[in-house]
């Protein structure tokens, strides 16, 4: 009995220690800290309602749908396969008939989280990126969005998808409600890590290690611009305050960012700031996909933005606390059986 009473009094003194690091006024006061620059993802409800519920499903058909595409063989998902946190791993995304886009493909995933999409900008919301990508040279490359939709009532069960998540409408099939439909299936595709479960309050949810990186990164600058529920994604930033970019990143020609949309000085090289969700699996970086490893970059991302040559040890803490921002890949991210080309196919 004695034993057991030493064994009980023995496992309750490592618990209160356990409890008592695990929240250490450095622990909370990081977590107060953090609070203060970020948020965490707000996963939505199941959708109920049969109407937004056909939306996400028909939206989840056609991003994984390439017979829309010119080539037959690209769909929003071509540029985002799953094993690739919704990135293709290349520095410039391959689009149809094997056309190079101009900038890398970042991950759709979180990209709800934004406030605008594309490296610079120029697409205000989910919805209206995914429509403008029908025509888009090195996307799907059509000439024109009636184009593309004659292709989709080429396959007779769109006709019924498109009724009942677009009930009342008379040609509900249009590049409009694609638009609406893939933005409505992009949305729910939110990848919660551990560092939501930190910011919940559990401060265990983090190691040693990536508490000290999310101290660096909070102290040194980087939650200045990466902030927020997408721990950036919600602002825009000239890439090079300090330095020129190119000069770290080595590239020969550098891109131009907003002042090519905006013909604007003033947006010369700026570009929309990161989300840094998943950017441990989202290799390679930056806009023009330039750097392939990211200690490498979060060192120019120092360098170029503030200023400062990070020791090996600051960058690899700072890495070790992105790696916190990986969630896993969405349950209904993969595609539905997809329709046949006609009846009895």
């Amino acid at each position: 009995m004695r034993h057991s009473s030493f064994f009980i009094i023995s496992a309750l003194i490592f618990l209160a220690a356990t409890t008592a690091r695990a929240e250490s006024p450095n622990a909370k006061t990081l977590l107060a800290d953090a609070k203060q620059n970020f948020q965490p993802i707000a996963v939505p409800f199941p959708v109920n309602d049969s109407v937004a519920a056909a939306r996400v499903e028909l939206g989840r058909r056609l991003f994984f749908e390439n017979r829309v595409s010119m080539d037959g063989n690209v769909s929003c998902a071509h540029c985002h396969p799953p094993e690739n946190q919704a990135s293709d791993g290349l520095p410039k995304a391959i689009g149809v008939f094997g056309k190079e886009n101009p900038r890398n493909a970042p991950s759709v995933f979180n990209a709800a989280l934004n406030f605008k999409q594309h490296w610079r900008g120029e697409r205000e919301s989910l919805e209206d990126q995914a429509e403008k990508s029908l025509l888009g040279a090195a996307s799907f490359g059509n000439p024109d969005q009636a184009t593309a939709m004659s292709k989709l009532k080429a396959i007779p069960a769109y006709a019924d998808a498109f009724a009942k998540a677009f009930p009342g409408e008379k040609d509900p099939i249009n590049s409009k409600n694609w638009g609406i439909a893939v933005g409505a299936f992009e949305r729910t595709l939110l990848t919660p890590s551990k560092f939501d479960a930190f910011l919940a309050g559990d401060v265990s949810a983090l190691s040693k290690q990536q508490q000290a990186g999310l101290r660096k990164f909070i102290d040194f600058g980087c939650a200045s611009c990466h902030n927020g529920p997408g721990v950036g994604g919600n602002s825009f930033q000239k890439f090079g305050v300090a330095n020129d970019y190119w000069k770290e990143t080595g590239v020969a020609t550098p891109d131009k960012g907003r002042a090519d949309v905006t013909k604007n000085d003033a947006d010369l090289y700026v570009f929309k700031v990161a989300s840094l969700r998943n950017v441990a699996k989202t290799v390679p970086y930056f806009h023009d996909g330039s750097v392939d490893d990211l200690t490498k970059a979060v060192k120019i991302m120092g360098k170029t933005q503030l200023g400062k040559d990070l020791s090996d040890k600051d960058a690899a803490d700072i890495v070790a606390f992105l790696g916190a921002l990986a969630g896993p890949v969405p349950a209904n991210y993969s595609p539905l059986e997809p329709f046949p080309d006609a009846e009895g196919k």
